[in-house]
C-alpha cells in the first residue's frame, strides 16, 4: 500500500457529512491534493504552471466507494497514471484511497487534459515537461499513445 503515496492526512470535522462519514466531495478534495504533491515532486510546481499559463483541466471524475470514512480517521491516497497521449496530452490517473487500517476505501479515477489559462483552451505541455510526465509512476495497465 505504501508505494505511490503522494498525500497522508487527517479527516477533518469539516469534511463530514450529515451521515457522520466523509462527504463525497472530500475524496475528490484529497485526490486533487495528491496528483499536485505528486506534480510538484516530479518537478511540475504551480509556480512552473503560473509561468507557462498552464493548467490540468478535468473532464471526468469517477468515485467508487469501498469502505466507510471517518471522523479523525487518517487516510492515505495513492496516485499512478494510467493513460497517457503524447500527441495532445490528454491524461488519465487513478487514486486509492486506503484507511490507516490499510484497507482500500476508495478508487477514484480522472481523464483530463492541458488548458491554456490566458485563452482558455486546450493545450499541449511543453516538451521539456516530457521528461517529467515520464517520471510519474504508471499503472500495471499503462498506455501511451504517441502515433
Amino acid at each position: 500500500m505504501e508505494e505511490n503515496i503522494f498525500y497522508d492526512g487527517q479527516v477533518l470535522w469539516s469534511q463530514i457529512d450529515a451521515n457522520v462519514h466523509l462527504r463525497h466531495s472530500a475524496y475528490a478534495d484529497f485526490c486533487a491534493q495528491a496528483r499536485s504533491n505528486m506534480l510538484n515532486k516530479m518537478g511540475l510546481s504551480l509556480e512552473e504552471f503560473n509561468k507557462r499559463k498552464i493548467g490540468p483541466i478535468l473532464f471526468r471524475e469517477e468515485l467508487n466507494y469501498l469502505r466507510e470514512i471517518g471522523l479523525d480517521e487518517r487516510v492515505k491516497v495513492s496516485v499512478v497514471i494510467t493513460k497517457f497521449n503524447k500527441l495532445n496530452s490528454r491524461f488519465s490517473f487513478r487514486h486509492e484511497i486506503f484507511k490507516e487500517n490499510g484497507v482500500k476505501a476508495a478508487v477514484v479515477l480522472v481523464d483530463g487534459a492541458w488548458m491554456n489559462i490566458r485563452e482558455r483552451k486546450l493545450t499541449n505541455i511543453p516538451e521539456e515537461w516530457m521528461e517529467i510526465i515520464s517520471k510519474i509512476p504508471k499503472s500495471e495497465d499503462y498506455t501511451e499513445i504517441d502515433s
